[in-house]
């Protein structure tokens, strides 16, 4: 159950869809004064460096978050104009680089507090032993302990606690490993739940595009929940390809969606109204700087109630 660790994966590709587009929508919902809850359900360390052990073991942020800024770099040379959503992004990472080196990747719980304003409350769940333990000393560090709640409890079932928050604004992220099968399940049950609940806050849910029947179906389950709720949801999809001599190889067949895994998704659920033109002029930049010779390729579907 615990075999699973971020840092290995901090900066690859499914980084830059996710955190460039919860970053897109914690923007958006911070343009009204209201007090915002911020959940994330499956939190990580926060913050990782790529220049160490467990990030080098598998080089994944070489053809994520260092490939995008080269690309940047290169295209900021030659006066080409980025997107918004990329320009944000690359920015925020940057943030966290003041020496330029790009060592240090802040996972979500890291983007999601540099955006806390004085009302916002961010509350971060986190099981794992290791992780959760680095979670909570660098929320220590930070001195935001009246706003921030690191809660070492699976984020399934302390989301319902939760909901609906005082403010009734509230945004959550829900991005777990899938190490396990029933990762699948409970993210549609714990979502449906959330929604009754809470039928108006901003839902995100990260998974993974692979060769396997919950993967295969969790996508298209749901949207079908948010069209059975009357929910408007935007689906957006970004797969950066194969090499060549890669072709249909053992690990993704295997489902082993870390090792092999080249293409993910994000579904939302009550998305900001910006967020699908922001992905539509965003992703095509992002394939080009990170795609592969072999099917890459970027969808972004939505539909209202």
């Amino acid at each position: 159950m615990f075999s699973y660790r971020h840092a290995f994966h901090a900066g690859n590709h499914a980084d830059v869809l996710k955190h460039l587009t919860w970053l897109a929508i914690l923007r958006y919902l911070g343009q009204k004064d209201t007090a915002l809850q911020i959940v994330d359900t499956h939190a990580g360390a926060g913050q990782y460096r790529l220049d160490q052990d467990l990030a080098r073991t598998s080089g994944e942020s070489d053809a994520g978050i260092l490939r995008l800024r080269a690309a940047a770099e290169a295209a900021a040379r030659q006066g080409q104009h980025l997107p918004e959503a990329v320009t944000d992004y690359l920015d925020t990472v940057g943030h966290f680089n003041p020496d330029g080196q790009a060592r240090v990747y802040p996972g979500s719980p890291w983007i999601s507090q540099m955006l806390l304003r004085p009302q916002d409350k961010l509350k971060l769940f986190e099981v794992h032993p290791t992780d959760a333990r680095l979670l909570s000393k660098q929320v220590e560090e930070l001195g935001k302990g009246r706003q921030i709640d690191v809660l070492r409890r699976s984020g399934f079932e302390g989301l319902k606690g939760l909901l609906p928050p005082p403010s009734r604004r509230g945004a959550v992220l829900m991005d777990p490993s899938y190490e396990l099968k029933t990762d699948y399940p409970a993210v549609l049950e714990t979502l449906e739940d959330a929604l009754k609940r809470f039928p108006t806050g901003t839902y995100a849910v990260w998974y993974p595009v692979i060769g396997r029947p919950e993967a295969h179906t969790l996508a298209r389950k749901l949207k079908a929940l948010g069209t059975r709720l009357q929910r408007p949801w935007l689906q957006a999809e970004l797969n950066v390809g194969l090499q060549p001599e890669e072709g249909t190889s053992a690990k993704v067949a295997q489902g082993q969606h870390h090792a092999g895994m080249r293409a993910s998704g994000m579904h939302l659920i009550n998305p900001p109204f910006p967020l699908a033109d922001q992905l539509r002029q965003a992703l095509p930049w992002v394939l080009t700087a990170l795609r592969e010779p072999v099917g890459a390729s970027w969808t972004v579907t939505e539909q209202s109630p």
